[in-house]
């Protein structure tokens, strides 16, 4: 059974690591997806791998930094599909250095992509999903966010702030039909935990170690939580924060 068929659900960062395998699990489950991204051709390559597999996916342009062009994104699915069903709000970077030795220019980029780039997706799909009196939003945070991690100050600023911003949605918009929560992911096998591991070459290894299951996430584990989230088995959760960390954390 596809627990998301016929729902259109957009994916920003989707071109590759966790929006990519996100994108692939909703198109599985029977979902138009939308992979949304900065890089365009990427986004399209990406789709085109999905459709060769016989779902349903395109690729769609978006900077989440910018209103604009994440307004654009949804006006674009909206005409094209009448609808959004599900918005994830998955597009994220990191820089990893000790808050003392960051120049306040290096924290710009971080809050810019990570916070504002969620206020941007909620504000824009919003008040078509108003209209719809249906819709979900899913944010994907970082149990950082939770706990804290040392060398990600500020990238842990914006992902509590993600996780705070949940939580408050969840309670304005409930009365509208509209479900928010978010997915917390820990350390996961992704292109940007690759770039980072580059300027820190012990960080994979000392993070596996650490983690109760021994591995470290990979985008399917955290697609399944979201493709739960996403569909009707979830219909009575909202503004919950799901950690996906092999036990790194527990609370």
């Amino acid at each position: 059974m596809e627990r998301l068929l016929d729902k259109v659900v957009i994916v920003t960062g989707g071109a590759r690591g966790l929006g990519f395998g996100i994108g692939e699990a909703c198109a599985r489950e029977g979902a138009q997806v939308i992979l949304a991204d900065l890089h365009l051709e990427a986004a399209q390559r990406a789709a085109e791998q999905l459709n060769q597999q016989g779902w349903n996916a395109i690729g769609l342009l978006c900077d989440v930094t910018q209103w604009n062009s994440v307004e654009q994104l949804v006006g674009t699915a909206g005409d094209r599909y009448g609808k959004v069903d599900v918005y994830v709000n998955n597009a994220g970077w990191d820089k990893v250095k000790p808050f003392l030795e960051m120049s306040i220019d290096e924290w710009d980029p971080v809050i810019r992509i990570n916070l504002y780039g969620t206020l941007h997706g909620a504000k824009a799909v919003l008040p078509l999903m108003v209209s719809q009196k249906s819709g979900t939003i899913i944010n994907i945070a970082s149990d950082a966010g939770r706990v804290g991690s040392s060398g990600e100050a500020v990238y842990s600023a914006t992902k509590g702030g993600v996780i705070a911003f949940t939580k408050t949605l969840a309670r304005e918009t409930a009365r509208y039909g509209i479900r928010v929560n978010c997915v917390s992911p820990g350390p996961a096998d992704t292109p940007l935990l690759e770039e980072i591991g580059k300027d820190h070459p012990k960080l994979v290894e000392s993070l596996t170690r650490a983690i109760p299951l021994h591995r470290l996430a990979e985008p399917r584990d955290i697609a399944g939580a979201v493709v739960y989230l996403a569909s009707d088995e979830a219909s009575y959760v909202t503004g919950q924060t799901l950690s996906v960390s092999g036990g790194l954390t527990m609370a």
